[in-house]
């Protein structure tokens, strides 16, 4: 294993890069562009030195609000070099959704790409803190006040970079999670932790300089950055970049590329299951693969055993969250339990009872977590830190158990999210939303059982007195204010959702349903 001794992801990048300059590091799928580690460095160097320019500084928050492209990989580490905050943005929100991020976050740069610069531009109205909108393909139609061209402004910029003062403890991401409250938390990321996480996944998964990843989840997850991104370059490998997951596609990226192994949730799985029911397509080369990796939601037995029986090929399911920096467990690459999410990678993870005291194996309870990759914490919202940092141990909400053997089970969530696709939905977010529309008097909303998706969202609502609507116009109004899948896919109007003694919607009797 070709690892450095690294003290931040500044010398990560540039002390992988003395040792193997000229060997490629990141392919762009499709397309053409392939930068050797050198030329990489440069590259984030250049952008760095042009967020310098334009007033980012040391503990400055950046929103990158974009969709998988070579540029995103980029920024990440321009941020990293400089000791901003990198604030990756699910690029399929709202603008109302977006301006929640920006606005708690307090960035004073965004970035974006074309397509979705309108959106960004809605979302800054009335920001005064978001001083510059970055544009990585082109600025927009007619030149506008701190509006900037990335690539206009990259080739004024120089490829040396002075000295920065990044040290391991420094933040380095903020990521956003959905919360008990229904509005999103901002999770803090050190260098440490994510230097940490990179190294437990890569240890475990007995990466090397000769791993090439297909990063395909898309990079405003902590799962395609640490899995498939940082993971492999501790190690000194190389990385294929693709603008998202395709089932047409895959193989042929997969035989073309050399990819050793790709990162997946059960919903990209299955739609490989369904779509090569006899195997990969003739005349595609497969012998690099060594494993697909999947996690973000339980994955269904039977889809693993489909995956495996169909092509040949391991699927390495695991388990964590953005507050543990990425992944927390893994099953053995030799040794892989159906069902469960497997064994601790290198962090300390225990089972409590509602008291806090720990639970002997087979018994259910809350997963709590405590390492070098857990969380610095929530950005300011000392109330949910406190809340989650109980005993001195991460408390993850999720309900599970280890066997005799060290293999850990998730049964459950403390919670309500609902996990569609790798994507967290926290439905009071949705409930708040049907509550604007005029005609609605309570609503409720849960996650049912999907094949594709693991879980589809549904929503219950009650009508008030002499008022209508139909299910197709409730599921309308959510898609105006909502990203696309966070919206109802179904909507049942009830005369009464049942209630408890304290007034409060009782969802598991809707789940019973």
């Amino acid at each position: 294993m070709a690892s450095v001794n690294a003290r931040n992801l500044r010398e990560l990048l540039e002390l992988q890069g003395a040792s193997r300059p000229e060997d490629e590091f990141l392919f762009e799928e499709p397309g053409n562009r392939v930068y050797t580690y050198a030329e990489f460095d440069q590259v984030v160097n250049k952008t760095a030195n042009m967020l310098l320019t334009i007033g980012v500084r040391k503990g400055h928050r950046v929103g990158l609000f974009l969709s998988n492209r070579v540029e995103y990989l980029i920024l990440y580490f321009a941020c990293f070099k400089i000791g901003a905050w990198a604030g990756p943005i699910n690029a399929l929100l709202k603008a109302n959704e977006v301006n929640y991020i920006l606005s708690d976050s307090g960035a004073s740069v965004a970035v974006t790409e074309r397509e979705l610069y309108p959106v960004m531009e809605e979302a800054v109205s009335g920001l005064a803190g978001v001083r510059h909108i970055v544009v990585v393909d082109g600025a927009a139609d007619e030149p506008k006040d701190g509006v900037i061209d990335y690539a206009g402004r990259l080739a004024e910029e120089s490829s040396t970079l002075g000295p920065t003062g990044v040290s391991e403890g420094d933040e380095a991401v903020i990521i956003y999670t959905s919360g008990t409250t229904g509005k999103p938390k901002g999770v803090l990321l050190t260098h440490g932790n994510l230097l940490a996480n990179a190294r437990q996944i890569a240890g475990w998964l007995q990466l090397t300089e000769r791993d090439r990843s297909l990063m395909i989840m898309p990079l405003f997850h902590v799962n395609a950055l640490m899995t498939t991104g940082l993971a492999v370059l501790s190690v000194g490998g190389s990385i294929v970049l693709a603008p998202k997951f395709s089932a047409s596609a895959h193989w042929g990226t997969i035989s073309k590329r050399g990819v050793t192994y790709f990162g997946s949730v059960a919903t990209m799985l299955s739609m490989l299951n369904n779509s090569y029911q006899q195997g990969p397509p003739q005349g595609v080369d497969t012998s690099a693969l060594r494993f697909a990796l999947c996690g973000s939601a339980p994955v269904p037995v039977e889809v693993i055993k489909d995956y495996e029986t169909l092509f040949g090929c391991p699927v390495i399911e695991g388990y964590g969250l953005s507050e543990s920096t990425c992944r927390s467990t893994f099953n053995p690459i030799d040794g892989r339990r159906p069902g469960s999410v497997g064994k601790t990678i290198g962090n300390e993870i225990r089972v409590f009872d509602e008291s806090d005291r720990e639970l002997a194996p087979g018994q259910v309870g809350e997963i709590v977590l405590r390492g070098p990759n857990v969380m610095k914490g929530y950005y300011n919202n000392e109330a949910a830190n406190e809340d989650a940092f109980r005993s001195g141990w991460f408390h993850t909400g999720d309900l599970g158990y280890m066997d005799d053997e060290g293999y850990f089970y998730i049964v459950d969530r403390k919670g309500d999210m609902i996990i569609r696709g790798g994507e967290n939905i926290y439905p009071r977010e949705i409930d708040e939303v049907l509550y604007q529309h005029p005609s609605v008097k309570d609503a409720a909303t849960i996650g049912v059982q999907d094949k594709m998706y693991g879980e589809e969202v549904k929503s219950f609502v009650v009508l008030r007195h002499g008022r209508a609507a139909s299910e197709q116009e409730l599921i309308e109004f959510c898609e105006k204010r909502l990203a696309a899948f966070k919206c109802p896919k179904s909507v049942e109007i009830l005369d009464e959702i049942p209630k408890g003694p304290t007034g409060k919607l009782l969802k598991k009797e809707l789940r019973a349903r």
